[in-house]
């Protein structure tokens, strides 16, 4: 979720390394060894980046959020790297886990969002950043106000979750921001979340994508590798993976165009476009595969969201107000920790149908004000929609980039 990880900043920044060096990018040790390479001493500043990936901005954050931020401590807020925050709505009393945690700084913060009866699981493959969490855990539970602590991290890489001990059905809610499109076997992340999630539950997650395969000779460039860009993945590869894990359709909640700092990285790239995008897959149970269309009526009152509920880029829920949605979004809902917020009646057998948006992220980042765009960590996931926001987004400590 959070690009405050070592191997997460030496993807997201990329760095000063030679235009020969070359990856096998079929070998998960190959490609974490560059990538701790770039972080440990290839990455000079924010000045080194080649692309926009890592520096999209954050969108303007909810209050409750920059609070949460303004209470971790320090030391941690210096290991992080990003700025802004991957998290959906209504996480009080969730079980949450963050591929690529780092120095564990969104752990902590959605730790608060969960409250006491939820509970917060952080994985990193670098040690070193565990350290500096755990050294926080008591800390984040006295300023939190919590009777014990609610937070855990475990070593681990994010496509092998079983050998971190993490088991089927664990979690409603999977958080990542800007880690995927690092690992090789991507399916095997998606299988391995689907596994852990609960019915009902959702992998939200930031990411970069592509608008065609990314060819052979660029998915072996390092500094592509660094940049978030060899790694990205088709974005109709990743609709198509989604389905074949088991996931409902993914839905699309928001995009943004990356650009190329450089004429030399955009030559290289030729036509190929980049775009970061958020979207939330949800494993929805047999039993509710065959709702129908329906009208659903946000009834309110839901901590931190009490005035409306945001579900794609397209589908959001006023309080108090009838809204009808298709099939395959009843089906989700019903499904989810949204249910005990809603209600659920027939739709008028004259009324029409929605129909469900296009999943294309270019589509949705070429139509989208840039200002509206970039939302969220280092590739533009946002927070949802809320009242309230400042113009700066990252809380305490501001910063330019996520470098």
């Amino acid at each position: 979720m959070s690009c405050g990880s070592s191997e997460t900043r030496a993807s997201c920044c990329g760095g000063g390394s030679s235009s020969q060096d070359q990856i096998n990018p079929n070998s998960a040790t190959e490609v974490y060894d560059s990538v701790k390479d770039y972080y440990g001493k290839r990455l000079q500043g924010s000045d080194d980046l080649k692309t926009s990936a890592c520096t999209t901005g954050a969108s303007a954050m909810p209050r409750y959020i920059r609070q949460a931020i303004a209470e971790v401590h320090d030391e941690v807020v210096k290991r992080y790297y990003g700025c802004g925050l991957v998290v959906p709505q209504l996480l009080q009393d969730a079980h949450v886990l963050d591929l690529g945690s780092g120095a564990g700084r969104d752990c902590f913060v959605v730790s608060k969002l969960v409250g006491e009866k939820g509970k917060v699981v952080g994985v990193d493959m670098t040690e070193e950043q565990l350290q500096v969490a755990r050294q926080h855990i008591e800390y984040h539970r006295d300023k939190f106000g919590l009777s014990k602590s609610n937070v855990e991290f475990r070593h681990g890489y994010i496509e092998k979750l079983g050998e971190a001990g993490l088991e089927d059905g664990t979690f409603d809610v999977i958080m990542s921001n800007c880690v995927i499109n690092l690992v090789p076997d991507k399916e095997a992340v998606l299988r391995e979340s689907y596994r852990v999630l609960r019915d009902g539950g959702e992998l939200y997650f930031s990411d970069v994508y592509s608008s065609a395969i990314v060819p052979d000779d660029l998915r072996k460039d390092a500094v592509l590798w660094g940049e978030c860009i060899s790694g990205a993945l088709y974005w109709e590869d990743l609709i198509s993976l989604a389905k074949k894990v088991g996931f409902a359709t993914p839905r699309l909640v928001r995009a943004a165009p990356i650009d190329m700092n450089t004429e030399e990285m955009q030559a290289k790239l030729g036509d190929l476009r980049f775009v970061s995008a958020t979207y939330r897959l949800v494993k929805v149970p047999v039993s509710e595969q065959e709702a129908k269309s329906q009208k659903v009526t946000y009834n309110g009152g839901a901590l931190n969201n009490p005035d409306e509920l945001e579900f794609d880029q397209t589908v959001s829920f006023p309080a108090q107000t009838a809204v009808t949605v298709s099939a395959a979004v009843t089906a989700i809902l019903r499904s989810s920790r949204f249910a005990r917020y809603l209600s659920f009646a027939d739709a008028p057998c004259c009324a029409p149908t929605p129909a469900d948006p296009d999943l294309n992220p270019f589509v949705l980042s070429d139509r989208t004000p840039a200002a509206a765009a970039s939302g969220g960590g280092c590739c533009g996931g946002g927070t949802g929609s809320s009242t309230d926001k400042d113009s700066t987004g990252c809380g305490p400590p501001a910063k330019k980039s996520c470098c």
